[in-house]
C-alpha cells in the first residue's frame, strides 16, 4: 500500500464529496422520467462532467481504485436496502389472508 499524504487524502476526500453533490444535484430524474435507463443517465453525467473527472482520474492510483471498490460496494448495499423495502412495501398491499368461511344468507 502506498503512504499517502494528507494532503493527497485531502485531495480526493473533497473530489468524492464533490462527485456526490454533483450527483445529487444532476437531474437524473427528468432523464428517467423519459425513459432513458439508469446507464444511459449516468454515461450522459459522466459526459457532462468529463474534463473535472478526467482531471482527478489523472492522479488516481491503487489505494483510489480501492476506494472506488468500496464505494461502489456501499452502493451496492443501498441499492439492496432499497429493493427490500420496496418488496415490503408492495407486500402490504397483497392480500395476507383469505376468509374460507361462507356467510349464509
Amino acid at each position: 500500500m502506498k503512504k499517502i499524504t494528507y494532503e493527497k487524502s485531502m485531495d480526493k476526500e473533497l473530489w468524492f464529496n464533490w462527485l456526490t453533490r454533483t450527483l445529487n444535484s444532476y437531474e437524473a430524474f427528468k432523464d428517467l422520467s423519459s425513459g432513458e435507463n439508469p446507464e444511459d443517465v449516468a454515461e450522459k453525467f459522466l459526459s457532462v462532467n468529463r474534463h473535472a473527472i478526467s482531471e482527478v482520474f489523472e492522479r488516481f492510483d491503487e489505494d483510489d481504485k480501492e476506494t472506488l471498490e468500496q464505494f461502489q460496494k456501499l452502493t451496492e448495499c443501498e441499492w439492496h436496502i432499497y429493493r427490500i423495502l420496496k418488496k415490503h412495501i408492495e407486500s402490504r398491499n397483497k392480500v395476507i389472508s383469505v376468509n374460507f368461511r361462507k356467510e349464509k344468507k
